[in-house]
Formats: C-alpha cells, sequence, structure tokens
C-alpha cells in the first residue's frame, strides 16, 4: 500500500501540494490527472526517492521494487533487444554469474557444479528460457519489426528510443510501475497494444496521462490534483468527470444558498445594530457570520480559448492524388494510390507503424513529391500542417510574439497578445525565448501558428503529444467548429471519434476506406496481432497454406457486416444522445435558474411553481431516455458479442477457397 499523509511539496519558491493525502492499494491501478505544472511528475520523483518533501510522510512497501521510464537513453551500440532484457536486472545478474562460474577455474569441480546447478534453477525461476521471447513480443508490440531489434540502440531516433526506455521498463521486475505520459511517443496500434498489456500487468500502477479513453482501459482508481490537494476518485476517468461535474454542481448550490443566507444576515445587522432594543440580536448575528465557514463558488474554468478560421475556397476538389506512388529515394512505401479529399472532409488515418500514415500526409502538404504519379492541389488551396518536425522549426531564441509578428507584422501587439492568450501564453510567457517551453508549450505555440493561417485543409500528424486534458477538449472543441477539410492521425480515441466522420486504413501498401468505427479497427488490430505467423516446428505441416487474398477479402466482408448490422443501432444511440444533451441543457439552465435569488423573489411566484414542475418532468424525461440509451447499448454489445471473430471466419472462407 502507497500512503501520502498531510503531504507538501513544492519545486523551488513554487508550492505544488499543501497538507495533501490519499491512499493507494496494493495491486490498485491509479491514474493521475491535473494540468500540466501541477506537480504528477513531481510526485513520482519523490516516490524515486529524487526529490524530498518539504513536510509530511510517504510510505512504500519496504521490499517492493519501483520500475519507471527513464528520460535519457544511452547513446549505445547494443541491440534494441539486449537493451530491452536489460531491464530485468534479476536475468541479468543471473547470466552475469553463470558466466563467471563457466569461466573460472575452480579448485572444487563438484561446488562449482552445485552453484552452477543452483543458478540454472534461478534462472528457471526467473522464466529466463522465455525471456527473449517475451522482450521480442514487447519490442513486437510496441511497433519494433524484427530487423529493428537487432538494430543498435544509437540508430534510432529519440521518439523510437523512448520506446525503447518504456520498453525496458515494462521488462523490470517490479511491484510499482510508475509511467508518465507513455503514450506520447506511440502510434495508436501500439497504445491499443499497451492497454492489453498493462489490464495483465499484476502489480501497482501509477499512470500519468491525459488520453482519456487509455485511462478508461486501463485503471480503476483517478487522483485528482485539485488546488494543492489530492483527491481520489473511484473509477476510471469517465466516471471521475461524472462524480467531479455533481460535486461542482452541489457545491455551486450549496454556495448560492450560503450567499443568500449572508446576504440576508448582513442586512439585518446594517439595519439594527445602531437601535438599543436590536443590538444583541445584530451582535449575535455577527458572530454568526464570523462562525461561518465560506464555501468558495465552484468553478472549473479552461484556460483556453481559440477556433479554427479558414479562407474559404470554391472547389469542391481541395487536392488529389492520381496514380500515385509514395516513398523516398527507392524505398516505395504506398502504390497506385488514387485519392481526392473534397471540401468539408473530416477523415481519421489509421494503420500500423510504418505503414505510410505520415508519408501520406506529408505528400498531401507538398512536403514529399511523389516518386510517380501526380498531385493535383486545387486553386487558392491553404494547407496548416502540424507534425513533430513544425514542432522542431520553432525558433527557440524568440518569443511567441515574434514568431507571431512574423507572420503579420503589421498587426497591432495587442491584438497578437490576445490571440496567443488564447493558447494560455500570458504575461511575461508571451516575450520569453521558446528554449524555456516544455513540449506541451511548443506544441500549443505551435498550433496557435497554424490556426492564425486560416487554413481551408488542416492536415494534423498527432497533434495531442505533450497536451494536457484541457487543452485536448480545447482542441476538439475548436476542431468540431471548423468548416475546412480535415485529415488527422492520433492516438487519442477521443479526438477522433469527436472530429472524424470517415475513417482510412494505411496498411500493406495501400490506401482503402475502413468499414467500421473504431472498436472495429481495436478487433482488427488484436485479430492480426493473434494471426501473426508463429515460430515453424519441426514436424511438417500438411495443411494447404491459406490464400492471404481470400484471408484479406474475408476480414473485409466480414467488417462489412458487422457495420451494416451496427449502424441502424448506432443511429439510435445518437438520436438517443441528442436527446439526452438537449435535456441536459434545458435542465441546466432551470437548475442555475432554481439557484438564483431572483426565482424566489415574492414576483416569481407563479413561474418558480412552475419551473419546479418543469425540473420534475425533465428529470423523468431524462432518466427515461438513458433508459433507452443503456438498453440499445446492451443490444449493440449482444450485436458485437454475436458476431464470430474475424480470424477464425476468414480461416474458414479462405479454406474454402
Amino acid at each position: 500500500m502507497i500512503r501520502i499523509a498531510q503531504l507538501t511539496l513544492a519545486r523551488g519558491i513554487k508550492p505544488l501540494l499543501t497538507d495533501a493525502s490519499v491512499v493507494i492499494h496494493a495491486g490498485h491501478k491509479a491514474g493521475l490527472v491535473g494540468p500540466n505544472g501541477c506537480g504528477k511528475s513531481s510526485l513520482f520523483a519523490l516516490l524515486r526517492g529524487e526529490l524530498h518533501a518539504d513536510r509530511g510522510e510517504v510510505s512504500l512497501p519496504p521490499a517492493g521494487r519501483i520500475a519507471h521510464v527513464a528520460q535519457e537513453t544511452p547513446s549505445s551500440s547494443r541491440a534494441a533487444l539486449d537493451y530491452t532484457l536489460d531491464g530485468d536486472t534479476d536475468l541479468r545478474a543471473i547470466e552475469a554469474a553463470l558466466a563467471q562460474e563457466h569461466g573460472s577455474h575452480a579448485d572444487d569441480a563438484h561446488e562449482s557444479g552445485e552453484r552452477i546447478a543452483l543458478l540454472h534453477h534461478r534462472f528457471e525461476l526467473v522464466d529466463g528460457y522465455t525471456a527473449r521471447a517475451r522482450a521480442a513480443s514487447m519490442l513486437s508490440g510496441l511497433g519494433f519489426s524484427v530487423e529493428q531489434q537487432s538494430q543498435a540502440v544509437s540508430s534510432f531516433s529519440g521518439g523510437w528510443r523512448m520506446r525503447l526506455n518504456l520498453a525496458q521498463a515494462l521488462m523490470a521486475r517490479s511491484d510499482l510501475l510508475l509511467l508518465d505520459e507513455p503514450t506520447n511517443h506511440l502510434d495508436l496500434d501500439a497504445v491499443l497494444w499497451l492497454e492489453e498489456w498493462l489490464a495483465r500487468y499484476p502489480g501497482t500502477l501509477l499512470l500519468i496521462s491525459h488520453d482519456r479513453d487509455f485511462l478508461d482501459a486501463v485503471v480503476g482508481q483517478i487522483i485528482a490534483f485539485e488546488n494543492g490537494k489530492l483527491r481520489s476518485y473511484t473509477g476510471n476517468y469517465e466516471q471521475f468527470e461524472r462524480e467531479r461535474a455533481q460535486g461542482l454542481a452541489l457545491q455551486q448550490n450549496a454556495f448560492v444558498k450560503q450567499q443568500r443566507q449572508i446576504a440576508h444576515l448582513r442586512s439585518f445587522i446594517d439595519r439594527f445594530r445602531a437601535k438599543a432594543t436590536k443590538a444583541k440580536q445584530a451582535q449575535s448575528r455577527m458572530k454568526t457570520l464570523e462562525r461561518m465557514e465560506l464555501i468558495a463558488a465552484a468553478h472549473v474554468d479552461s484556460p483556453f480559448s481559440f477556433s479554427f478560421s479558414n479562407e474559404r475556397i470554391q472547389a469542391r476538389q481541395l487536392v488529389k492524388l492520381e496514380h500515385a506512388r509514395l516513398g523516398y529515394g527507392d524505398k516505395t512505401i504506398l502504390s497506385d494510390v488514387d485519392w481526392q479529399v473534397l471540401a468539408g472532409a473530416r477523415i481519421g488515418l489509421l494503420g500500423p507503424n510504418g505503414a505510410g500514415k505520415s508519408t501520406l500526409l506529408r505528400t498531401i502538404a507538398g512536403d514529399l513529391a511523389p516518386l510517380a504519379g501526380e498531385r493535383l492541389p486545387a486553386q487558392g488551396l491553404r494547407i496548416g500542417y502540424f507534425a513533430q518536425h513544425q514542432v522542431e522549426q520553432l525558433r527557440v531564441e524568440h518569443s511567441p510574439l515574434w514568431h507571431l509578428r512574423r507572420i503579420e507584422p503589421d498587426t497591432r501587439e495587442q491584438t497578437l497578445r490576445d490571440f496567443i492568450g488564447g493558447f494560455d501564453f500570458r504575461g511575461d510567457r508571451v516575450t520569453s525565448p521558446v528554449s524555456e517551453f516544455s513540449g506541451g508549450e511548443k506544441a500549443r505555440l505551435t498550433l496557435a501558428l497554424l490556426v492564425r493561417q486560416k487554413p481551408n485543409l488542416l492536415l494534423l500528424d498527432e497533434p495531442t503529444n505533450h497536451l494536457d486534458i484541457e487543452m485536448r477538449e480545447a482542441l476538439t472543441e475548436a476542431l468540431q467548429d471548423y468548416e475546412g477539410a480535415l485529415i488527422v492521425i492520433a492516438h487519442d480515441r477521443y479526438l477522433l471519434r469527436a472530429t472524424t466522420d470517415e475513417l482510412w486504413l494505411v496498411a500493406d501498401g495501400r490506401l482503402a476506406p475502413f468499414d467500421g468505427d473504431l472498436d472495429d479497427y481495436r478487433r482488427w488490430v488484436l485479430t492480426q496481432r493473434s494471426s501473426a505467423p508463429t515460430p515453424v516446428h519441426n514436424a511438417p505441416s500438411t495443411e494447404p497454406a491459406p490464400d492471404r487474398k481470400a484471408v484479406k477479402r474475408a476480414e473485409a466482408e466480414a467488417r462489412q457486416r458487422l457495420a451494416q448490422r451496427r449502424k441502424p443501432l448506432l443511429d439510435r444511440i445518437g438520436r438517443v444522445e441528442t436527446e439526452m444533451k438537449t435535456l441536459t441543457d434545458d435542465k441546466a439552465k432551470l437548475d442555475e435558474w432554481l439557484a438564483s435569488a431572483e426565482a424566489y423573489s415574492d414576483s416569481n411566484k407563479d413561474e418558480l411553481k412552475q419551473a419546479i414542475a418543469r425540473q420534475g418532468d425533465l428529470a423523468w424525461q431524462l432518466a427515461r431516455a438513458e433508459a433507452a440509451w443503456l438498453d440499445l447499448q446492451e443490444t449493440l454489445e449482444n450485436a458485437d458479442a454475436s458476431q464470430e471473430p474475424d480470424g477464425q471466419r476468414a480461416g474458414k472462407v479462405a479454406g474454402e477457397a
């Protein structure tokens, strides 16, 4: 069990936590949430012993082993697979001891043999004989090909080295696993694999993440950093949001009620404190006011406020790739691409790492010329392209204001300050050099520069990396209101669901529409993994090899059948959700009015009666809609459960073919 009691923690002169307490039970999986800079990573450093508390107590299991992802990767010539295996220090220690015993010339051969036998027994206990296979499977899940697993660590870029550090941390034998934004350098396929792995992890997990779908799938407890305190919520992130909203609503109602009481007491005191006959009553009410514990007004204000605007374009077709072959130099990534992006399109790109999603986006942006075929852009096309290399192209010696002035030298400074303030760059931060910024702040600045250019086609390649939940929510809302065309690559499924209307799959050197939603894609990924080639056994197989084209065709047909069965249910669910949103909004407005002092004035007696009756009616309608929604969801889940697994069905069809 991890117990934090009355903890006070600061970084320099900045207080992070004050008298904070929380308990995490052994074997629980907890997500830490809060805005960037609130102290989540500092708490991890405290648990690792790298920081000391200013006050309070932190107790950990006495013999517990802690694993975490290293932030630096040595430029080593070791192979990626060996680097991953280094995470299991017990295994490496036994291997070193065995090598020493075999290399020594012991005087007593019998004693040496006993030591070697004992070491081999310990090697078996730590699953040493399966260690390389487990490490290889782990690297494969994180996107490393068989060839890459034998490459030197020094040959990988920064993002891939972070994946290696993650693999090494997962390989370690640990009782407590600390993961700080593990999905930042992963694609969606690797995120899905990591979810599956963490679900099986037997120890205690503390996870810092701004990916709400990832949190929902992995954790059963949320620890929120709220006003310098730690507050524990039972359940995943969705349940946390619901409970916090209910708590804020209750707090606001209590605040309004208390403010009415305070106003009444002060009115009495002001009227009668000077009258001898009422002085005692006035004094009594003054003491009541002094003893009253004030309730703060509830609010969750986002520091972000911005929207995408676009220069209108008359063309219906914005850009087209015609008989295009995409790649680099002599290496072809995608073949025979015939694809047009229409005005107003909202597309999400799916596919495994290295399949060519970023290559496709770079070609559409015009950064990469097709190896063959043509790229045909519309006249007046303005492309806004967000990718990792865009972040790296910021001039780190200059400020956000300088970057904006370079785009719009004639615009008033105050106008630029107001705009950049919507991305939470305020005060001295507007003129501070970018070199002082965190990864999240650099990503926000890059997005701000993109927004200012008013593109009519947005290309976003993993735009949520390093962004906290508040900024992701603001970005999602801005993209929902954006009227231009949009193509997104993202491992954040919440962003994909909320902002895209169609999904395209990049896989096996081809680009094709994906028939289904993100849940279907998850099943597709898991099916692909389960049907991955297995090691060849000594006994030769007498069964004919399956027809690969038939398998692919069967999988596509199965996805289409499932999508057709799901579509009417999804349409009905969408209509019910729209009804629920309308009812919820109406009820919220009514609750707000009923909580106000105006509702209880003498002139509004009749309106108050009608409002109370209307409140009950809305609550009943909302309950009925929620029950209908639950029934539809259950029907949808049953439809999914009755669907035969794609892999089994595809195998049958291939055999028949």
